[in-house]
């Protein structure tokens, strides 16, 4: 090829690279070791000497106990959750580590309400309609009303109230139930009726400011047509089909908006029954000119909300090293120790999720215990926090973001680990890797300290193929730190990838490469050494997302 030729084609090539949108703009490669450079082992220097008391022998005596039958899955809001914060607050005591907050404590209460359904059933003309099938309705978003039984249901448009356009207006809706359109009105054109032009207003894409004006109206129970059903199940099974869990004590009393269940056009074809000709009227009037008319079909509508709430407590567990000269800034080192607890006769132990991340802090917290009470504290101080509710929904790690013990202000980073113990499909020949989330997407600084550790250090293969933005598993957004990066806050997320045994009650210590294990935990080590020490703080570069 004459050379031309090759740079038309490399400016194509470059060309073509950056207007592709799926180009990332993090680090997605593989970073292999340059094993050239020896590697520094010499245990005169103190953070190599502390860093080689991380070992496979400790790892394996904690995980062991974190992750056997006696702990029952460590499921939030059970036994087995208080047994591992018990267990770990006595390790961390006994090491040496500091008790936090006003009350000097290892704990920081949590407060869950779980809530489900007892029992739900829409009936209407006698005929059933099954929930998850032909309708949906949430429990965490719905207060308990066991018995609805009305002979009218009042079709109220899109449910909006704006000074262009109202379907409230002359309406009384007190103790009804009303059915109402998602979106809003538009023309044949596709204009919003409200703005008038192709411009979407928030009631649009804000279904809560529908169901709150509701709750102020006094409606009764909003059903929303919804001919989205199955994704609407697909993209929120676990809330539908088990427990719901929130953060905080949680009242039906106390609800802004009213109740609401996304019904299908079948049960909506049921309920207009033989005013289909009034009903398809006022929807022309609607599109044609912008005026709305409320219509009342009779339907004799029977409707079980039958919910259950509880509320119970869980515990983050919290332990701190102080700095010296610098500790006012705060380096948060983080693994979430719940897990899913029991499902009937078997154990979900979680040995590798996150039982080998729970282990890792704790041999971390030994590391740099022993390093200061050998005259080698860290500058700043070190906060090793293991949250619960990481498999409900990050819900630990929320609650201390939302009430934290030091000031967000003051807290450095984030290092977060979370299933270290294994090894994937990927790597099942070359056990020593660790892919590595989100070191780059806020500080260019956590990244290259990272980097640098590892070839001085630890020598892994790290891989950052996960870190890429467009990776469709979303693994930067699905663990603890992200509560912190969200919040502007440096987070690198340590990872072994997924496996066969992942979320199963397969997912057992026997299983797990306490060597790898150990290699991760000493490059942990070393980044959160290098962070704890260094004469500035990390700079933060990048956007939060």
């Amino acid at each position: 090829m004459h050379l031309k030729d090759r740079i038309i084609l490399g400016v194509i090539a470059f060309v073509q690279l950056f207007a592709n949108p799926m180009y990332s703009q993090f680090v997605s490669t593989v970073n292999s070791p340059n094993l050239d450079s020896p590697m520094v082992t010499d245990e005169s220097i103190p953070q190599v000497k502390w860093a080689n008391e991380i070992k496979a022998e400790d790892l394996t005596e904690h995980l062991s106990i974190i992750a056997s039958d006696a702990f029952e899955g460590r499921e939030t809001g059970k036994k087995g959750n208080d047994l591992a914060a018990n267990y770990i607050a006595e390790q961390i005591k006994n090491m040496g580590c500091e008790a936090v907050g006003l009350e000097k404590s290892y704990f920081q209460p949590v407060a869950f309400s779980f809530s489900k359904w007892e029992n739900t059933s829409i009936y209407i003309n006698d005929k059933r309609f099954k929930h998850l099938w032909d309708y949906l309705a949430f429990p965490a978003k719905n207060g308990h009303d066991p018995e609805i039984n009305v002979n009218e249901v009042m079709f109220l448009g899109y449910g909006i109230d704006a000074p262009a356009y109202s379907d409230y207006k002359d309406v009384d809706v007190r103790g009804k139930v009303i059915m109402i359109y998602k979106g809003e009105p538009k023309d044949k054109k596709g204009n919003s009726r409200i703005t008038g032009t192709s411009a979407m207003t928030d009631w649009n894409t804000d279904l809560d400011k529908k169901l709150k004006l509701a709750k102020e109206k006094g409606v009764r129970l909003v059903l929303i047509i919804e001919d989205e059903l199955k994704e609407i199940l697909f993209q929120n099974r676990r809330k539908l089909l088990g427990a719901t869990v929130e953060l905080g004590i949680k009242s039906d009393q106390n609800a802004e908006t009213a109740n609401h269940i996304y019904i299908s056009t079948n049960i909506a074809k049921e309920i207009i029954g033989s005013k289909s000709k009034k009903y398809s009227k006022i929807r022309k009037c609607i599109e044609k000119k912008g005026k709305s008319k409320a219509l009342s079909l009779k339907a004799k509508t029977e409707i079980i909300l039958d919910k259950s709430l509880k509320t119970l407590d869980g515990r983050n567990v919290l332990g701190l090293i102080e700095g010296t000269d610098k500790k006012d800034e705060i380096v948060v080192v983080s693994a979430h120790y719940d897990h899913l607890g029991k499902k009937g006769d078997e154990i979900f132990n979680g040995a590798d999720d996150n039982g080998s991340g729970t282990s890792t802090l704790l041999e971390l917290a030994q590391s740099f215990s022993l390093a200061k009470a050998n005259g080698n504290g860290p500058r700043r101080s070190i906060l090793f926090m293991w949250v619960t509710g990481e498999e409900k929904g990050l819900l630990g790690s929320e609650y201390y973001a939302n009430n934290p013990i030091f000031p967000l202000e003051k807290t450095v980073v984030d290092v977060n680990v979370d299933m270290v113990g294994r090894v994937d499909n990927k790597y099942k020949d070359n056990p020593d890797y660790i892919y590595v989330i989100g070191s780059d997407r806020l500080s260019s600084d956590l990244h290259k300290i990272n980097e640098e550790a590892n070839d001085k250090y630890s020598k892994l293969t790290l891989d950052y193929t996960y870190n890429d933005e467009n990776d469709s598993n979303r693994y930067y957004y699905r663990s603890d730190h992200y509560n912190f990066a969200s919040r502007g806050i440096p987070a690198i997320f340590y990872f072994n990838g997924t496996h066969k045994d992942y979320h199963q009650p397969t997912d057992t210590v026997e299983k797990i490469n306490f060597k790898k294990m150990a290699k991760v935990g000493k490059l942990i080590f070393h980044t959160t050494w290098e962070l704890a020490n260094r004469e500035n703080r990390i700079i933060v570069d990048g956007e939060v997302e």
